[in-house]
């Protein structure tokens, strides 16, 4: 059995329009829901063995407050170029190559590819919010096997979630 959490990053500041994207920081209230969504994922008894994330600063940052509420070492932190506002088909053979004898891994990276990932792999939604958790189980060995045909829908979480 094989555990994803797809955790789109937290929102981000627009302070300044003209900032390079991949640059973007966290607005405060991207700040506050990190932690309590990683919070979440703890009170679900969640331990994780991987987190890999887009390097956008955006992603970067939710993934390390994530990892920190955790007690995964950031250092541990995988960071990617390849989920900067990647395609559901990138994501996923990036998923797919996860190093084995890892559980449980968390993705951090953006939308649309992130909508598309999980959609293609049976989830149903529209849009996962900033800061946003959308979890699958497969019933496989091997991360190379994970895909539609043995993807079954965990749980979804989102700040505004009650």
């Amino acid at each position: 059995m094989k555990n994803l959490i797809i955790c789109r990053h937290a929102k981000s500041s627009w302070d300044d329009p003209y900032m390079d994207d991949h640059q973007r920081p966290l607005a405060p209230r991207g700040l506050r829901d990190a932690p309590r969504m990683a919070q979440r994922l703890k009170i679900r008894g969640i331990s994780p063995d991987y987190f890999v994330s887009s390097d956008a600063e955006r992603a970067k940052a939710t993934a390390f407050i994530t990892a920190e509420n955790l007690h995964f070492p950031k250092e541990r932190v995988v960071l990617t170029s390849q989920l900067y506002h990647a395609s559901a088909s990138t994501i996923l053979k990036a998923i797919q190559g996860t190093p084995e004898g890892n559980k449980t891994v968390l993705v951090f990276g953006h939308n649309p590819g992130f909508n598309d990932l999980i959609v293609h792999l049976g989830g149903q939604i529209d849009n996962l919010p900033t800061c946003g958790q959308f979890a699958f189980r497969f019933d496989v060995d091997a991360w190379k096997e994970i895909d539609t045909k043995n993807a079954t829908e965990w749980f979804l979480d989102y700040p505004k979630k009650q």
